[in-house]
């Protein structure tokens, strides 16, 4: 029965209509929603209601299956039988233009038609080679050939050429609904740009070939392949900056090529948006100035600053150590780490800020496209926006600026760090290395470090000691001009040492003065009024209320000298040296006494 059903299939002729009709009636069977695969879709389709005619449904199902195999499979039958419907209306659409029957065949260049008369008779002189081999030796004879030898190739190759024109003009009158295809490809679109590396390659294949006049394609890649990698940065650029100009003229062109040929149904979409490289754009925008991104937080900086220093260590062990590194930070310099990001991120803003108002409108949307920026939104107004950006990066700079000061009085004000000594810093710097050694073993590390360090040669630590001499000079250094602070006592500025107690007000006026000044009562009067104010509020007081002040800025006082003995004896004989030194030399601001 099955072989009556194949012959009865085989014989069955299938008309376009037929074809259509069988895709209507596959169409009218699917559920409305069909989002299931096309395989599950097809195995549920039920084939004897999808019959008409004279087709039964079995044969519905074979012919589907030959239709099914020269279009995509994926997503869903729908979808499936819109390209099936496409495909029996025109079976020669896009790339298959090439195989219509009446398509003409293109004429073969001189050396092909060289190459075909030759072959059979250099393959039988030299049986030993191989395909490639002989192709190599035909393209050198053809290269050599007289100019009068060539000429005939070249003439046969111009008979077919206008033969070919004239039978693709025919076939185009005879087939018109294939022409729309065409035109795209055959109406001179300008050719699109080259890439910077496609530019650098064709200068250097040329200076290649005048050295190695014999060289196949196969060569020059070898040799010039792996060149542009290797490229410096300044050669780079110069082709990153060839490539943009190329891009910038090619826009313009085919923007007025998409106005002159609307038929075409082309846009801005099928213009090419970018010749560089996702590297070549960082590199471009990087010579420009456009700064790094910062660290997100903390602990991404402290990772990236001790990968530096990780080089011999596996890829795969680095984050693993770096995690352990930074839980055995302290909380105080893990906040450290974290006030340095702010302060990058900070700075990063102003920069950044001051690269957009740098470039063309062009470019910000393109840089504003990549990340959002504060102070910068897409959209119109452009010389607006760019005038407040403008504003807003002073500003920014300003306040970085005075952040920046107030920084640099605070560094000065610490103590230097203590010297290290030869041992510390040979230590340090092998660390990475032994924690590798002893997977992440501190105090096995340690010890290692320790032992090996007691059987070295003294001609070996001699560098380590030259470097803990340095390191101490640098400390004496700083703490000698910690010790002169000519220019603390030139701003005016009090000196901070940390942990160092509140000085209390020396008496009742001075108690009454900072009440007053703190609970914003006088804030709208100026500073010499404030103060004015204040000393007249303080003469009308009752002289019980005064006592009180008095007594309270006694207490205060006795306590200030219990926590600043309790400060002193905790620092080291060099810091207490040095705040003796600084209270010797700096008179501190004192407020004046009322009578």
């Amino acid at each position: 029965m099955n072989g009556e059903m194949d012959t009865s299939t085989k014989d069955q002729v299938w008309t376009q209509d037929d074809l259509l009709n069988l895709l209507e009636a596959m169409k009218v069977n699917l559920p409305q929603k069909d989002l299931a695969k096309y395989k599950t879709s097809e195995s549920h389709l039920d084939w004897e209601k999808v019959a008409f005619n004279s087709f039964t449904g079995e044969m519905c199902k074979q012919k589907w299956n030959e239709v099914s195999k020269v279009i995509r499979k994926f997503r869903t039958l729908t979808e499936l039988i819109f390209d099936a419907q496409d495909f029996i209306k025109n079976p020669y659409k896009g790339k298959k233009l090439k195989k219509h029957p009446d398509f003409p065949k293109k004429p073969l260049t001189p050396y092909f038609r060289f190459f075909i008369e030759k072959r059979a008779k250099y393959a039988k002189l030299h049986p030993e080679m191989s395909n490639l081999d002989l192709t190599k030796i035909l393209s050198m004879k053809y290269r050599g050939l007289p100019e009068k030898k060539k000429k005939k190739y070249l003439e046969d190759f111009q008979k077919d050429k206008e033969t070919f024109g004239h039978s693709m003009s025919k076939f185009r009158e005879d087939h018109p609904d294939l022409v729309e295809s065409m035109a795209k490809k055959g109406s001179n679109v300008p050719e699109k740009p080259r890439t910077p590396q496609q530019l650098w390659y064709s200068h250097e294949k040329k200076a290649f070939l005048k050295t190695h006049a014999d060289a196949t394609t196969k060569d020059i890649k070898d040799s010039l392949g792996k060149q542009w990698t290797q490229l410096s940065d300044k050669k780079r650029l110069k082709w990153i900056a060839k490539s943009l100009e190329m891009h910038k003229a090619y826009e313009e062109v085919m923007k007025g090529f998409i106005e002159t040929h609307p038929e075409l149904n082309m846009s801005n979409e099928d213009i090419v948006k970018s010749t560089l490289t996702k590297a070549e754009r960082h590199l471009k925008d990087k010579s420009d100035g456009r700064p790094d991104k910062p660290p997100p937080n903390g602990y991404s900086m402290f990772c990236a600053e001790l990968m530096s220093s990780m080089k011999d260590v596996p890829s795969t062990e680095r984050m693993v150590m770096c995690s352990q590194q930074w839980k055995l930070l302290k909380q105080n310099e893990k906040d450290g780490y974290q006030k340095r990001c702010e302060q990058r991120k900070k700075e990063y803003e102003v920069e950044m800020n001051r690269f957009l108002c740098s470039i063309s409108e062009e470019e910000q949307q393109r840089v504003l496209g990549e990340q959002k920026m504060i102070g910068f939104k897409k959209g119109s107004g452009g010389s607006k926006k760019k005038s407040r950006a403008k504003e807003k990066y002073k500003r920014l700079e300003t306040v970085l600026k005075a952040e920046s000061v107030k920084k640099g009085q605070e560094e000065r004000s610490r103590l230097p760090d203590t010297p290290k000594t030869a041992q510390d810093i040979w230590q340090q710097s092998v660390i990475g290395d032994y924690l590798a050694r002893f997977k992440n073993d501190r105090p096995k590390a340690q010890k290692a470090m320790e032992a090996t360090w007691n059987t070295m040669e003294k001609k070996e630590k001699i560098m380590w000691i030259k470097k803990a001499a340095e390191d101490q000079k640098r400390y004496e250094r700083e703490l000698s001009e910690m010790r002169s602070p000519a220019t603390i006592i030139a701003s005016g500025k009090k000196m901070k040492f940390d942990g160092e107690p509140k000085k209390p007000p020396s008496n009742g006026y001075q108690k009454f003065s900072q009440e007053m000044l703190s609970n914003g009562e006088l804030n709208h009067l100026p500073m010499k009024e404030r103060m004015g104010e204040i000393g007249g509020r303080w003469q009308r007081q009752p002289q019980k209320e005064k006592d009180r002040y008095k007594k309270i800025a006694e207490e205060k006082q006795k306590l200030y000298k219990v926590e600043l003995e309790r400060w002193l004896a905790s620092l080291s004989s060099q810091e207490r040296n040095v705040y003796k030194e600084y209270n010797s030399q700096v008179s501190h601001p004192c407020y004046s006494i009322m009578p």
